[in-house]
C-alpha cells in the first residue's frame, strides 16, 4: 500500500464514501450500437428483387424435384404421374429463368455468365447447370405433349432427373457463399432444407394434377420432403445462434411459421389423400404454398440480417474470442 493510499484510509468515512460512490457510478459511454462502420453500413444490403429472386429459388427447386419424380414415374409405369411432372418441370424452369433474367435486367447478362466456367463459383456452376438442365426438361415435356420421339423423350427425362437434385439445391450453396449472416451461417443445413422444400413442392404439384391411383410416389415424397425440410431447418436454427434471430421475427418469422404449419399439414393430408380427391387437393395447395413461404422467408431473413450490423459484428467477435482462448490453451 502506498503512502497516499494509507493517508486516505486514515480519514474517517473515506472508505464508506468511496464504496457509496462506486455503487452509484454510471457509465460515461453508452453500450455500442452497431449501426455503421465509420458512417458506412457493415454490409451492403442485397439488391436482388424479392419477387424475382425468391421466385427463382422456389421455381428452380420445384423444377428439379419434378424431374426426379417424372423419371421415377416413367420407370415404374405411371404415365399419369410422369406427364404432369415433366410438364411441371419444364414450366417451372422456364419461369425460374425468366425471373432470373428479369432481375439481371438483360438476357445478355445471363449469357455473359456462360463465357467461362469457374468450378469455385456457385454462380458460374449454377448458370451452366441451368443451361444444361433447361433444354433437357423442355425436350422431355415436348415429347410428352406431342407423343413423338419417345426414345429421345425418355433419355431427356433421365438426364434431367440426373441433374434435378443439383438444380433443386445449388441455390442454397449460392446463398451460403455470400457474406449475408443468416445465409452464410446456415451453409451446413441449408442445402438439405432446400432439398426437402423442393420435394414437397414437386409432390404438391403432382398430387394436384395426377390421378390418385398413380400418385403414391408423390404422397410418399411429400412426407419424406417434409421431414427433411422441417428437421434440417430446426437443426440449422439451433446451431446458428444469433444469426438465426431474423428467421424468428417480423415478416420472415411469419412466413417461416406459416411454412412449417403448411408443410406439416400438407404432409399429414397427403397420405389419406389417395382415397379422397378433396384431401389430395388440400394437401397439394398446402405443400406448394408452404414451400414458397419457406423460400420467401429465407430470402427476407437474409436481407434483415444484412441490414443489422449486430448479426455481422457480434458473431465475428465471438469467433475471435474463441480462437484466442484456443490459442492460449
Amino acid at each position: 500500500m502506498s503512502a497516499a493510499d494509507a493517508g486516505h484510509d486514515d480519514v474517517p468515512g473515506a472508505g464508506r464514501r468511496r464504496r457509496r460512490r462506486g455503487r452509484g457510478e454510471q457509465p460515461m459511454v453508452p453500450d455500442a450500437a452497431f449501426s455503421s462502420y465509420y458512417g458506412r453500413p457493415v454490409l451492403k444490403r442485397p439488391t436482388w428483387r424479392a419477387l424475382d429472386i425468391a421466385g427463382y429459388l422456389y421455381l428452380g427447386g420445384l423444377a428439379g424435384a419434378s424431374s426426379l419424380l417424372a423419371a421415377g414415374a416413367q420407370a415404374t409405369g405411371r404415365p399419369g404421374l410422369a406427364a404432369p411432372a415433366k410438364l411441371g418441370a419444364a414450366g417451372a424452369v422456364s419461369l425460374s429463368l425468366a425471373a432470373l433474367v428479369h432481375d439481371l435486367g438483360r438476357p445478355a447478362r445471363f449469357l455473359n455468365m456462360l463465357r467461362v466456367l469457374k468450378p469455385t463459383s456457385p454462380m458460374s456452376v449454377g448458370s451452366w447447370l441451368l443451361a444444361g438442365y433447361a433444354p433437357l426438361a423442355l425436350t422431355a415435356a415436348a415429347t410428352e405433349a406431342t407423343g413423338r420421339c419417345r426414345t429421345l423423350g425418355s433419355a431427356a427425362t433421365a438426364a434431367a432427373a440426373a441433374l434435378g437434385p443439383a438444380v433443386a439445391t445449388y441455390t442454397a450453396v449460392l446463398l451460403s457463399d455470400t457474406a449475408v449472416p443468416s445465409w452464410h451461417e446456415g451453409y451446413r443445413e441449408l442445402p438439405f432444407v432446400f432439398a426437402g422444400s423442393a420435394a414437397t413442392a414437386a409432390s404438391g404439384l403432382a398430387l394436384a394434377s395426377a390421378p390418385s391411383p398413380q400418385a403414391g410416389p408423390a404422397r410418399r415424397l411429400a412426407v419424406l420432403g417434409a421431414v427433411l425440410e422441417l428437421g434440417a431447418f430446426r437443426t440449422m436454427r439451433r446451431r446458428m445462434g444469433l444469426a438465426a434471430e431474423p428467421f424468428e421475427k417480423g415478416r420472415p418469422g411469419r412466413l417461416l411459421r406459416a411454412a412449417e404449419l403448411l408443410t406439416a399439414g400438407g404432409a399429414a393430408l397427403a397420405l389419406p389423400g389417395g382415397r379422397d380427391r378433396r384431401l389430395a387437393l388440400a394437401a397439394a395447395a398446402a405443400l406448394l404454398t408452404g414451400s414458397a413461404a419457406l423460400r420467401f422467408g429465407v430470402f427476407h431473413a437474409g436481407v434483415v440480417s444484412a441490414e443489422d450490423p449486430r448479426y455481422t459484428v457480434v458473431p465475428q467477435r465471438a469467433r475471435r474470442a474463441a480462437r484466442g482462448r484456443r490459442f492460449r490453451e
